[in-house]
């Protein structure tokens, strides 16, 4: 059966038809309107003209965006986009859609494209990051999006910077209501905060004091991970992985803050790009005998 994945973000709805062998047999892109009942419209909107291009009448279809859902309330929690919290958002999309979905947050989705047929195919334990917008990380074992007893596996970008110096102390506000988290640090909006410009300006102009700061700060924030996961494989996604010295200056970064004499985990850029999203939100059906 035809696979449809949503990529479900602050500025834009993705739904895109896979086949069995990971081709894409539609790409919808709409715009994400902010009130929240239009939301669950655009993704209807979204999700049919994707299974009309596909031909298909009912595909199942895999969603991944922001936050989690609480296994306790189904209301979610956690999300950036903040009038999703609160809401019972995957069975609001289940009503309006008229079928069973699979939700996951965003960078399991990353992970999982990865995992499957990206970058970090054929590692056991893959960690991958999102540093764009926000922050964030999801996990993979054998494949397999890992969401935890809690759904919160990979809530790394809510995690404060680790080994703070003196001038990063105490840290700007979150708005998570904590204090100094690495969302802060390490997504784009963070570097544009501290760096006084755009990681694409900031790259343009040379201003490699502001890329080594950042480079610094996401080693010791992906050593706090080795010492607790020791994947097999780092994948990074979202605006800031286009940086292209992180791939070469990141293991340095890393090895001196793991609790080990060796440090050979491969930092690498994620294959499918911004398609990874919308691909591992599909990958969240796995496939029957015969496709």
């Amino acid at each position: 059966m035809i696979r449809i994945g949503v990529d479900f973000g602050g500025t834009k709805i993705e739904a895109a038809a896979l086949d069995a062998d990971g081709r894409f047999l539609a790409r919808v892109r709409v715009p994400t309107p902010p009130p929240y009942e239009e939301r669950l419209e655009a993704t209807l909107a979204a999700v049919s003209e994707a299974e009309r291009q596909a031909g298909v009448s009912v595909a199942r279809i895999g969603v991944g965006g922001p936050g989690s859902p609480s296994p306790t309330t189904g209301l979610m929690r956690n999300s950036n986009s903040t009038v999703l919290n609160e809401k019972p958002f995957p069975a609001d999309l289940e009503r309006v859609l008229g079928r069973p979905i699979r939700y996951a947050n965003d960078a399991n989705c990353l992970a999982l494209s990865e995992a499957t047929d990206g970058a970090a195919a054929g590692a056991g334990v893959v960690f991958g990051v999102i540093i764009g917008t926000g922050c964030g990380a999801g996990i993979a074992v054998g494949a397999q999006p890992v969401p935890g007893r809690n759904l919160i596996a990979g809530e790394w970008g809510h995690t404060p910077l680790p080994w703070p110096r003196p001038d990063e102390l105490p840290g700007p506000s979150c708005w998570c209501g904590r204090r100094n988290c690495l969302e802060l640090w390490l997504s784009g909006t963070g570097f544009a905060r501290e760096a006084g410009q755009s990681a694409e300006a900031a790259v343009a102009a040379g201003n490699n004091d502001a890329i080594e700061r950042y480079i610094d700060r996401l080693g010791r924030s992906l050593a706090v991970v080795v010492d607790i996961l020791d994947p097999d494989m780092i994948v990074l996604g979202g605006g800031m992985s286009n940086i292209d010295q992180l791939y070469t200056s990141l293991p340095a970064a890393i090895a001196p803050h793991v609790f080990s004499d060796v440090f050979t985990t491969p930092v690498v850029k994620a294959l499918h790009g911004d398609s990874s999203g919308v691909r591992g939100a599909a990958w969240l059906w796995p496939l029957e005998p015969g496709g």
